[in-house]
């Protein structure tokens, strides 16, 4: 590196020494045999009588006593140069500002007074023990109220002489298990189930069954409660209770006074027969038997006027206790004009509905097709370009779009002859109807029936879903004739009737003849029997007297 002579002179002391050569000898300084260190900046003090600003100290300590920093930028320009190391550096310097600024965040919580005396958790506890609040909450502090000279201390706590709870039947559940999971011994319990099975089979016995238990004093802590009273309800018309007499245990039958007189339920159909019927009072599922029942013997849509009435007789039981309990639907009909234009009874052991002529129908009798799932149909029976292969193949059926686990239902009477996963079908359930005819259901997501079960029509069979080969939720159906495909929106339904005669379709007719004179809201009129057992507990007592 060059330097200038001023450059020169001035670290070595004089200028003179590089002068030309025709000027004066160069005369040898004291400075120039021994280097003189540079001057140290003045130390940062304050001395007295002088008043420095934080700025003014703040710019020295960067220029005279931190020469490296003072070149250094350390707020760049965040939009230029992004990824640089200036860029990074800037940005370390935002996030130790951030970062300052959030240590000196300031807390929100509630300023609290110091107390007179400081109280822990464990002082409080021992203050409480001493006051009259664990008497009101239980004793909940887990600390001995302070005792006095009149207090003896017990060596063993004495027990209730009796206890009452309520054990309740789980599903699945075992009668004798669930009474020692009560705290019944399991010599008591095997002798109560023994004679609750002599009185009402145990199968009966319906799941979420309550059961009043009195347990009594035993005689020793080592062994378990006996059994003084026990009172469930065992079926809809007989109250059972265990008792013990003379230390034996026996069986009491309390009989319940039950009015089996059926609901008759009738209206104008009006705009919508379900808003109608429910509006009547009928039950939700009475109301869909009815219309699976009529369905199969003519057509709601274009058959029913809003001037028509409706006719439903259920099944109906009323407890004199308060209880009531719906059955099955028994006669569905329709009148208009005054003049019956379907009547419609259950009759036999197979729940079959016959007309009022005794003639009733073992599988579905009508023209054209029933739709096996409430949706809109869209692909129709034919060739077609199939949605996932990407090929024109045959479509040996009907598509229906369903919501996704919509109940899909049986379309005629038949046999389970399939139900199980069917290829590109997924789980597929298949039907035979009989004189040759089957019909198939295919994606479902869930199956509800088995091989070698027979379903009514209307029956549920199972649930829309998108199982195989599908791209949506929807239902598959196909129909078939002598095991070959056909188009379910042509085929014409073979009729197969049975028609009642003697005695049977005397009995028919006596019962229809019943049905129809029963007043409409009877079985909701005064109670009749035998009178029920009056209530042994005081709290049962209550109850009644409340109900009324």
């Amino acid at each position: 590196m060059f330097r200038s002579r001023e450059q020169l002179a001035g670290r070595f002391g004089t200028r003179e020494a590089f002068a030309p050569a025709h000027a004066a000898p160069a005369a040898l300084s004291f400075a120039q045999a021994i280097p003189v260190p540079p001057a140290r900046p003045e130390p940062l003090r304050l001395r007295r009588g002088r008043r420095k600003d934080w700025r003014q100290i703040a710019h020295e300590l960067r220029y005279d006593h931190l020469p490296a920093l003072r070149d250094i930028d350390w707020v760049p320009d965040l939009a230029l140069d992004i990824g640089s190391g200036r860029w990074l550096r800037g940005m370390a310097t935002m996030a130790g500002l951030a970062a300052t600024a959030l240590l000196f965040w300031p807390s929100f919580d509630a300023v609290e007074a110091a107390p007179t005396t400081r109280v822990d958790a464990r002082t409080r506890d021992e203050f409480r023990s001493q006051m009259i609040m664990p008497l009101a909450l239980g004793g909940d502090s887990g600390r001995r109220m302070g005792a006095t000279a009149a207090v003896i201390a017990l060596a063993n706590a004495p027990e209730r002489p009796t206890i009452q709870l309520v054990a309740t039947l789980g599903q699945g559940d075992s009668f004798g298990r669930m009474l020692q999971r009560a705290g019944v011994g399991s010599g008591d319990a095997a002798r109560i189930e023994s004679m609750v099975a002599a009185a009402v089979p145990l199968s009966e016995i319906a799941a979420g069954t309550r059961f009043d238990l009195t347990l009594g004093r035993r005689t020793s802590a080592t062994q378990p409660r006996p059994l003084d009273d026990l009172n469930f309800r065992a079926r809809f018309d007989l109250d059972l209770a265990v008792e013990r007499r003379g230390g034996e245990l026996a069986l009491i039958r309390k009989p319940i006074r039950v009015d089996d007189t059926p609901l008759r339920i009738r209206g104008i159909v009006g705009s919508s027969l379900y808003r109608s019927a429910r509006a009547a009072g009928a039950p939700v599922k009475a109301i869909q038997e009815y219309l699976r029942t009529l369905d199969t013997h003519m057509n709601l849509e274009m058959d029913l006027a809003p001037s028509d009435e409706f006719d439903i007789v259920v099944r109906y039981k009323r407890a004199g206790s308060g209880e009531s309990e719906v059955g099955d639907l028994m006669y569905a009909g329709v009148t208009r004009d005054g003049k019956p234009r379907a009547q419609l009874l259950k009759w036999g052991n197979d729940g079959q509905f016959y007309e009022a002529s005794g003639v009733g129908q073992t599988n579905q009798v009508r023209m054209g097709m029933t739709a096996p799932v409430f949706g809109r149909i869209t692909s129709g029976f034919g060739l077609r370009r199939h949605p996932i292969l990407g090929y024109t193949r045959m479509h040996a059926g009907i598509d229906f779009a369903a919501a996704y686990g919509s109940p899909i239902y049986a379309t005629s009477d038949g046999l389970v002859t399939y139900a199980g996963w069917h290829g590109g079908h997924g789980n597929f359930v298949r039907l035979d109807a009989g004189g040759g005819l089957g019909t198939g259901y295919g994606h479902m997501s869930r199956i509800a029936v088995a091989p070698g079960m027979r379903v009514r029509r209307g029956q549920v069979i199972g649930y829309v879903g998108s199982t195989g080969l599908s791209t949506g939720a929807h239902l598959h159906y196909e129909m078939y004739r002598n095991g070959v495909p056909v188009n379910p929106g042509s085929v014409q339904f073979v009729t197969t009737t049975s028609a009642l005669s003697g005695a049977d379709l005397a009995a028919f007719k006596a019962r229809l003849a019943v049905l129809r004179d029963l007043r409409p809201g009877a079985a909701l009129g005064p109670l009749s029997g035998p009178a029920a057992a009056a209530p042994h507990r005081e709290i049962d007592r209550l109850s009644t007297a409340a109900a009324r």
